[in-house]
C-alpha cells in the first residue's frame, strides 16, 4: 500500500492557489438513500438516488491584500466558482478532481494566545469531474 503525505494537496478556487494558506480541507461525496419498502419484506430495501457533496477549508489567516484567503473568499460568498482539488498534490499522472462549488460560509477565529485562523464552506453543484493531470 502506498502512502500519500497531506502536505503535498492543491486547492484552487475561481482560479486563485489557496493549498499556501491551507492546513486542513475535506472532500466528501454523499448520496440521497431512497426507501423502496413494499408490503411483504422482512427488512427495509433501499436504493441510491442523487449525489452530493461539500468540501471544507481551513488555514492560516494571511492579510496579504490581492492574494490571500480574505481577499480571495469573500468577494466570492453566495456565488458559483470552480474548484480544483489534487489531493496527491501537481504532477503529470496523478489526479485531479473539479467541481463548480456555492461557496458559502466563510469565518474567521481570533484565539487570544494563537494565529488568526479561517474556514470556509463549498457546497458541490453538479457534477464532479475526475482527470488525471498531464
Amino acid at each position: 500500500m502506498a502512502r500519500v503525505h497531506s502536505k503535498h494537496t492543491y486547492a484552487s478556487l475561481a482560479g486563485n492557489d489557496l493549498s499556501q494558506y491551507l492546513n486542513d480541507s475535506d472532500w466528501t461525496r454523499t448520496t440521497d438513500v431512497r426507501k423502496l419498502t413494499t408490503y411483504g419484506n422482512d427488512n427495509e430495501v433501499y436504493a441510491g438516488g442523487l449525489g452530493d457533496g461539500s468540501t471544507d477549508l481551513s488555514g492560516t489567516y494571511d492579510n496579504t491584500a490581492v492574494t490571500g484567503p480574505r481577499a480571495v473568499i469573500e468577494p466570492l460568498i453566495g456565488t458559483n466558482a470552480v474548484f480544483v482539488y489534487r489531493p496527491e498534490g501537481t504532477g503529470a499522472g496523478l489526479p485531479e478532481r473539479s467541481v463548480d462549488v456555492v461557496v458559502g460560509e466563510y469565518k474567521e477565529t481570533h484565539p487570544v494566545a494563537d494565529y488568526v485562523m479561517w474556514t470556509v464552506k463549498l457546497q458541490h453543484s453538479g457534477d464532479v469531474t475526475h482527470s488525471t493531470q498531464a
